[in-house]
C-alpha cells in the first residue's frame, strides 16, 4: 500500500521520526541531562547535612585557636598567673583525649547524629562558661567540656561526611571537615585581635547552636542504619540523600554487601594487634602520630600570641600570618 502512495505522489503513512535515529552526541546529551538532575537532586540534601556536620569542625577549630588571642585579656581581667592560664590552655587536650577515645563506641551505639548532638551539648555551655566566667574554675570547667565534644567531632564528623556521600563526591565533600577546622582557627585568631575575650567566646557559640538545631533536619547515616538492621529507616535515609525520583537500589546492594563483610571479618578483639605480623604497621603508624604531637605544634598554636610578644614581633600582624597560612594549606591540599 506504501508503494501506491509513492506513485500516486502521496506521503506514506510511516511517521518520519520513526525512522530518525539517535546520534552519539544525542545520547551523550542526554546521558548529562539525566546525571545533572540526579545530582542536583543529591545535592540540595548532601550540601545541608554535609554544612551542619561541619559546623562541629568550625566549632573545634575556634576552641584551638581561642587561648593564644584571648591570654592578655583573661590575665588581666581575672588576674590569673600564668601558670593557671597554662592549665585553661592545655586542659582542651585533655578532655579532648577522653573524648576521642570514647567516640568510637559511642558512635557505633547511638548513630552518628546523636553523637554531633552529644558533643554539641558539651560544647555550648563550654563556650558559655568561658564567656561568663568569674574565676578560674569556670575557665577550666568550660575548656574540658569544649575538649570534651571536640573529642567527639573530630571522630564522628568525617565519619557521617563519608558514610552520606557517593563515591565519586566523597573525597571532596570529606575535605571540608580539615577545611572547616582551619577557618574556625582562622577567625579565632584574626577576630580575636579585636574583641574581647568574652565575646569571642559567645562568638564560638554560634556554630554549636547551628548543628545544634540543624541535627534535627537532616537524616541519619545510612550505613549506620544498615548495620543495626533497621532496614526500612536505611532505605528511607538513603533515598532521601539521593531524591526522590533516584534509584538507589545499587547502592543499597553495595552498602549490605560491605556490612555484611565487615561484619563477617571482625570477629578479632584489640589483643590481635599486637600479634607478630602487626608490629612494624603498629610501630610505624603510632610512631607517626607520636612524631606529630611531640613536634610542640598545639603548643606553638595555643600561645602563638606570648611566642610573638617575646619575640618582639607584632602580635596581630603574627598571629594574622598564621591564619592565612592556616587555610591556604588546606585550601591546597583540597
Amino acid at each position: 500500500m506504501e508503494r501506491e502512495c509513492i506513485e500516486e505522489g502521496l506521503p506514506t503513512t510511516r511517521p518520519l521520526l520513526l525512522d530518525a535515529q539517535p546520534t552519539p552526541n544525542t545520547i551523550h546529551e542526554i546521558s548529562n541531562f539525566n546525571r545533572a538532575a540526579r545530582d542536583s537532586s543529591i545535592a540540595s540534601v548532601l550540601f545541608l547535612s554535609t554544612f551542619i556536620a561541619v559546623c562541629g569542625s568550625f566549632c573545634y577549630g575556634c576552641s584551638v585557636g581561642y587561648s593564644s588571642p584571648a591570654e592578655s585579656g583573661i590575665m588581666q581581667d581575672l588576674g590569673l598567673s600564668l601558670a593557671a592560664y597554662s592549665v585553661f590552655g592545655s586542659i582542651l587536650t585533655i578532655g579532648g583525649m577522653i573524648g576521642a577515645i570514647i567516640s568510637g563506641k559511642i558512635a557505633d551505639v547511638v548513630g552518628r547524629r546523636r553523637t554531633m548532638l552529644l558533643a554539641e551539648l558539651f560544647c555550648t555551655p563550654g563556650c558559655l562558661a568561658i564567656a561568663f566566667a568569674k574565676d578560674a574554675w569556670w575557665l577550666d570547667i568550660g575548656r574540658l567540656l569544649i575538649g570534651l565534644g571536640a573529642g567527639l567531632l573530630t571522630y564522628v564528623v568525617p565519619v557521617y561526611v563519608a558514610e552520606i556521600t557517593p563515591k565519586n563526591l566523597r573525597g571532596r565533600f570529606t575535605s571540608a571537615h580539615q577545611m572547616l577546622t582551619s577557618c574556625g582557627f582562622a577567625f579565632s585568631y584574626c577576630i580575636g585581635n579585636i574583641i574581647s575575650w568574652r565575646t569571642l567566646a559567645l562568638l564560638g557559640s554560634i556554630p554549636c547552636l547551628l548543628q545544634l538545631l540543624g541535627l534535627f533536619f537532616i537524616p541519619e547515616s545510612p550505613r549506620w542504619l544498615a548495620k543495626r538492621g533497621r532496614e526500612k529507616e536505611f532505605e528511607a535515609s538513603l533515598q532521601h540523600l539521593w531524591g526522590k525520583n533516584a534509584d538507589v537500589s545499587v547502592e543499597a546492594m553495595d552498602i549490605r554487601d560491605i556490612i555484611e563483610s565487615f561484619q563477617h571479618n571482625s570477629e578479632g578483639n584489640a589483643l590481635d594487634l599486637f600479634q607478630r605480623r602487626y608490629r612494624y604497621s603498629i610501630i610505624v603508624g603510632v610512631g607517626l602520630m607520636l612524631l606529630q604531637q611531640f613536634g610542640g605544634n598545639s603548643g606553638v598554636v595555643y600561645y602563638s600570641s606570648t611566642i610573638f610578644a617575646e619575640a618582639d614581633f607584632s602580635t596581630i600582624l603574627g598571629s594574622t600570618a598564621l591564619a592565612i597560612i592556616s587555610v591556604c594549606d588546606r585550601v591546597y591540599l583540597v
